[in-house]
């Protein structure tokens, strides 16, 4: 099953918190689309900043929640 990973804005993680994160954890993020992801986020409350099979959302998803993000549960699709 294919699944999405969705950060969610909160008051207390900085765009360059973000944005490093993604870059960090997401395999073949720019730092271009990071800072994009970072500002969606910021803007509309939430982003997708992956899509993708069940088992990697589920990691992605769990390293980003231990780096601090605010994170939607893994979404099926």
């Amino acid at each position: 099953p294919e699944a999405r990973v969705i950060v969610l804005d909160d008051s207390f993680n900085t765009f360059q918190h973000v944005a490093n994160c993604l870059l960090t954890i997401i395999p073949r993020m720019s730092e271009k689309y990071a800072w994009e992801l970072a500002i969606k986020v910021d803007k509309l409350g939430s982003a997708e900043v992956w899509r993708g099979n069940l088992e990697q959302a589920e990691l992605y998803h769990e390293q980003l929640v231990r780096k601090g993000l605010t994170m939607a549960p893994v979404e099926k699709t």
